[in-house]
């Protein structure tokens, strides 16, 4: 891992992209052009803010009592779930969600385009110690767009000679002003998993609201989901491709106060609501080539 100062000689971009040593002595990316703020952590390879300019507030929860400590995930942001979503598919009690939210990731890249955005690629590939967690042969890359919205591209490549199967998130923690004035549409008439109650396959009628604590995986989703902020009068548009399911997830009030890492009130103040190949919708990666997930988060303020 490169010093702050090599970094920023090699990768900082004047008045628009620093790196600086931010919460626990973790490394963090700043972000500033004229359509957005943002902040990045190396570590976890996770957007943890980002603010388009035309809106009032932050588009990302970011948990005021989340952990900045190796091993640790931090609570909030967009965090990476790879090369599983959920449990330990093989039953091994490896780590929930993968093990890409608790690493440094290395900086690829960073660009201006000619549009006036600012492009950061963090890259991740197999390592002696990925592969006793996970014996495959892997190239991880996330490109994070940042302009008037933020576009995230995950792209594996399989530079190895066997084909391997994975499942992934961007666990997006969405920052809202009251859950209960919040509705999801677009998942209208569809099918979920619903993890809360022994995982029954339930069908959605109308919008999706939050009462108590929900846990569901979206089946055979459309591409474009709008979370519904009344109290904060705005809607953030989320359009994804390459996924068939979507979470949505809020721990409600008992887990909420049961997690150190969240305030006993938190719930109130976020809903994730995740681009995910998840449950059946796992993707096989062939030798020699690569799958792109990307969801692109764009906020419309009354």
């Amino acid at each position: 891992m490169m010093s702050i100062e090599q970094l920023n000689n090699q990768h900082g971009i004047a008045g628009q992209v620093t790196f600086e040593t931010g919460e626990g002595g973790l490394p963090f990316i700043r972000v500033r052009n004229d359509k957005a703020t943002a902040l990045i952590s190396i570590y976890g390879g996770q957007v943890l803010a980002f603010h388009p300019k035309h809106t009032d507030s932050d588009l990302l929860f970011l948990s005021k009592r989340a952990y900045y400590q190796s091993g640790k995930a931090i609570k909030g942001g967009v965090p990476i779930c790879w090369p599983w979503f959920g449990p330990d598919p093989e039953g091994l009690n490896r780590p929930a969600h993968g093990f890409m939210r608790n690493r440094l990731w290395e900086v690829v890249e960073t660009a201006s385009t000619t549009e006036g955005d600012i492009c950061v690629v963090l890259g991740l590939s197999d390592t002696p110690e990925t592969q006793a967690i996970w014996p495959r042969t892997f190239v991880l890359r996330l490109e994070i767009t940042i302009g008037e919205s933020l576009n995230l591209a995950l792209v594996t490549r399989n530079p190895g000679s066997q084909e391997f199967a994975i499942t992934q998130a961007f666990h997006t923690y969405f920052s809202v002003d009251d859950i209960s004035q919040v509705k999801v549409s677009g998942l209208e008439n569809t099918q979920y998993i619903d993890k809360v109650n022994d995982n029954q396959q339930v069908n959605q009628s109308g919008a999706v609201t939050i009462h108590s604590e929900t846990d569901r995986i979206y089946l055979n989703i459309g591409n474009e989901l709008v979370i519904h902020d009344e109290a904060m009068k705005r809607r953030i548009h989320i359009i994804s491709k390459g996924n068939r399911t979507a979470v949505v997830w809020n721990p409600w009030a008992k887990i909420s106060a049961e997690m150190a890492d969240l305030q006993d009130d938190d719930y109130l103040r976020f809903i994730c609501v995740e681009t995910t190949n998840a449950a059946t919708d796992f993707i096989n990666i062939q030798p020699g080539s690569e799958f792109r997930l990307v969801a692109n988060y764009r906020v419309e303020q009354d």
